[in-house]
C-alpha cells in the first residue's frame, strides 16, 4: 500500500489576491475548510500515513494552522522549500530532507480536490510499472464549445462542458524511486522530467473520470461553492 505523499503547496496564488494577501492558498477555505485539510482528509482516507507538506509562501501560517490539527491517522510534516527552482527541485527537496525511501509514494499539487481512489490507481500502477504514473482527467472547458453543421449552422451549444475527448495532466502522481535522479535542479517536471520519460515509454497515463476541479482563481472557487457543492456534502 502507499504510505506517503508529498504535497507542493508553496505558491503565491497570485490570480486568488486579494484572498491570499495574507494567507497562503492552501488555506483558502471550500465549503467551509481549507482546501489542504480537504487533501490530507483525503490522503488519510486512501491509507496515507504520512505527509510531506512542502512549503514557502506565508508557511508560517500554514505551521500555525495544523499546530493544534488532530487526526491521529496520518502524520504532517513540512519541507520548507524556500528558493526553489521550480517543482523538481521542491519534490527533490522533499524527497532528500524526510528520506523518502518507499519504493512508490504520491506526489501531488496542493489545490486539487478529487474522489479519485488510490488504491485503483496503485493497482493501475503495479500493473504497468512506469517510472510515473500521471492521473489524467477531462477537460473542464472555460469556454462555450459548439458543433456546427452545414451553412455554419451551430447545433449544439454546450456551455463550459467536461471535454471526455480532452484529457489533461490533473497534477496527482505516482512517483517510483527511479524518479529522483531524474529530477531538475532546475525547472518545473512538467516541462523536463515528464517530457524525457515520455520519450522513453516511462510515463503512463491512469483515465479517472470521476470528481477532479483545482482552485486556481475566484472563479473556480465561486464553482466549487456553487455547482460543485454536491461533492462536500456529507464529507
Amino acid at each position: 500500500m502507499l504510505k506517503t505523499a508529498i504535497v507542493l503547496a508553496g505558491g503565491k496564488g497570485i490570480r486568488l489576491m486579494p484572498l491570499t494577501q495574507d494567507i497562503p492558498k492552501p488555506l483558502i477555505k471550500v465549503a467551509g475548510k481549507p482546501i489542504i485539510e480537504w487533501i490530507v482528509e483525503w490522503l488519510a482516507e486512501n491509507g496515507i500515513k504520512k505527509v510531506i507538506i512542502g512549503v514557502d509562501y506565508k508557511k508560517e501560517a500554514l505551521y500555525e494552522h495544523f499546530k493544534n490539527y488532530k487526526n491521529k491517522e496520518i502524520e504532517i510534516v513540512f519541507n520548507d522549500h524556500t528558493g526553489a527552482a521550480g517543482t523538481g527541485d521542491a519534490f527533490r527537496k522533499a524527497i532528500e530532507n524526510h528520506k523518502v525511501t518507499d519504493e512508490d509514494f504520491i506526489a501531488m499539487n496542493g489545490d486539487e480536490l478529487t474522489d479519485l481512489s488510490l488504491k485503483s490507481l496503485q493497482g493501475f500502477h503495479k500493473l504497468h510499472k512506469p517510472t510515473v504514473s500521471l492521473v489524467a482527467c477531462p477537460l473542464p472547458s472555460p469556454y462555450g464549445v459548439l458543433d456546427i453543421g452545414d451553412n455554419f449552422t451551430i447545433t449544439t451549444f454546450r456551455e463550459k462542458p467536461v471535454l471526455t475527448s480532452h484529457l489533461i495532466n490533473s497534477g496527482i502522481y505516482i512517483f517510483n524511486k527511479r524518479i529522483v535522479p531524474l529530477l531538475p535542479e532546475k525547472g518545473n517536471i512538467e516541462q523536463t522530467t515528464f517530457v524525457d520519460l515520455a520519450k522513453k515509454g516511462e510515463l503512463k497515463a491512469y483515465q479517472h473520470f470521476g470528481f477532479w476541479r483545482t482552485l486556481d482563481n475566484l472563479k473556480d472557487l465561486e464553482e466549487l461553492e456553487g455547482k460543485y457543492k454536491e461533492f462536500f456534502e456529507g464529507r
